[in-house]
């Protein structure tokens, strides 16, 4: 495994845990989506992970935002589209990854940093974290997915409010709204986030990523087309070593023993 300048990374159980180490407030910054885009796809390539955690390093952000400074020297809209686009590729990357990508908040979740933490497939969050998409404040939009993402997740008229408001809500109204899936004390997040990650990882990956595969066609497709790739790749699982000794297991009344063939 490479090493990385702006990411801490573990790897113990199938599990992945990264987080994001660019102090004061861990924005993303071009070393950052570099050192991302690298690591994800090292994983990617590693069989033995089945689960990733990403948090931001320190206590006081999990992601604050895209590095300001590198916004102001964006002087024209072909460079600003171009920005865009490298960052939607690294988070599409993410929200298509094969398999789930755990997002532990753990501070401050703003303007790219929420737009990271949407494309993750699971939000656990801190009590102490707190969310927005402040970027109307700078006189531009989110670019990173944000304007997309986020109405899909919490609707299109809470979205609406909060990205022309710019305004921040609480660990407790993001839940509410569905933007997070579990509060947790702020001393527990990462246990339970590596907890939650294991689970997952002594699952059969044959599974996980037929899963993956299956709940990304219900975002992406049409409920028609959905529908068919769920049986389609169901029916690959059917020829699967785990598929057999997940049945057996069953019936004999014991824990399977997953090969993740």
């Amino acid at each position: 495994m490479a090493e990385f300048q702006t990411l801490n990374f573990s790897l113990s159980e199938g599990v992945a845990v990264v987080a994001i180490n660019n102090p004061p407030v861990n924005a993303l910054s071009e070393p950052v989506f570099r050192d991302l885009a690298a690591l994800l796809t090292e994983l990617d390539a590693d069989k033995s992970v089945k689960a990733i955690v990403l948090t931001g390093a320190g206590s006081i952000a999990f992601i604050a935002g895209a590095d300001i400074k590198q916004i102001a020297e964006l002087g024209s809209p072909e460079q600003g589209e171009k920005a865009c686009e490298e960052g939607k590729q690294l988070f599409d990357k993410i929200e298509n990854f094969r398999i789930p990508v755990i997002a532990a908040i753990n501070g401050i979740c703003l303007g790219g940093g929420l737009e990271l933490a949407m494309s993750c497939h699971i939000r656990i969050a801190s009590d102490k974290a707190k969310f927005g998409q402040p970027e109307i404040n700078l006189g531009i939009i989110p670019g990173l997915g944000g304007t997309q993402r986020l109405p899909r997740i919490v609707g299109p008229a809470k979205a609406t409010e909060l990205i022309l408001t710019g305004d921040q809500v609480t660990a407790q109204e993001a839940k509410a709204i569905g933007l997070v899936n579990k509060i947790v004390p702020e001393v527990e997040l990462l246990k339970q986030a590596r907890g939650l990650a294991k689970k997952i990882s002594t699952k059969s990956r044959c599974a996980i990523e037929a899963s993956m595969e299956a709940i990304g066609a219900a975002v992406h497709k049409s409920r028609a087309e959905g529908m068919h790739a769920e049986s389609a790749i169901f029916g690959r699982l059917c020829a699967t070593e785990d598929m057999r000794e997940g049945v057996r297991a069953f019936i004999e009344k014991r824990q399977p023993a997953f090969k993740d063939r």
